[in-house]
């Protein structure tokens, strides 16, 4: 064996490509890129939601309405369903805890009380917004009421 004679095993090694070499390269004008010009340089990027000089949605249609960034949304609870809560997943606690664990709500979400229908169970109530309405019916049933944040 000499250096002369030494060569990579068959099918190690591929031949390149040789692009931007012209037409006789089998691969000339676009050199395999599939376009011209700026979308076949690196770095080429199309703005979000382009519309190639038409009018673009966001300019086409109206604006309307109000969007308050600091609106608090809850996952509201009605007196009528505690009852049944209670007994279905044996809820000992009313609390954000309690619900998540059950999968009632989310891990994140905030809970309100609100007075439509009786309650007839005595519950220790921990919620982060309740109705005065609600409030009144639970101290009357002999619950508490502890509000979080």
């Amino acid at each position: 064996m000499k250096l002369h004679s030494l060569r990579p095993a068959k099918g190690a090694t591929h031949s390149q490509k040789r692009l931007g070499r012209g037409e006789a390269s089998g691969k000339g004008g676009t050199s395999t890129k599939g376009n011209k010009g700026a979308q076949s340089r690196a770095g080429y990027k199309i703005k979000m939601a382009h519309e190639g000089g038409q009018m673009p949605i966001q300019r086409r249609l109206p604006k309307r309405g109000f969007k308050n960034n600091n609106r608090v949304e809850y996952k509201i609870f009605n007196l009528g369903q505690i009852d049944q809560l209670v007994e279905k997943y044996d809820i000992k606690e009313f609390s954000p805890e309690n619900l998540y664990i059950n999968s009632l709500i989310g891990q994140f979400d905030n809970v309100k009380i609100l007075g439509s229908g009786e309650l007839k169970s005595k519950l220790t109530f921990k919620v982060n917004a309740i109705s005065k309405k609600a409030q009144e019916a639970i101290e009357a049933t002999g619950g508490s009421v502890e509000l979080i944040k």
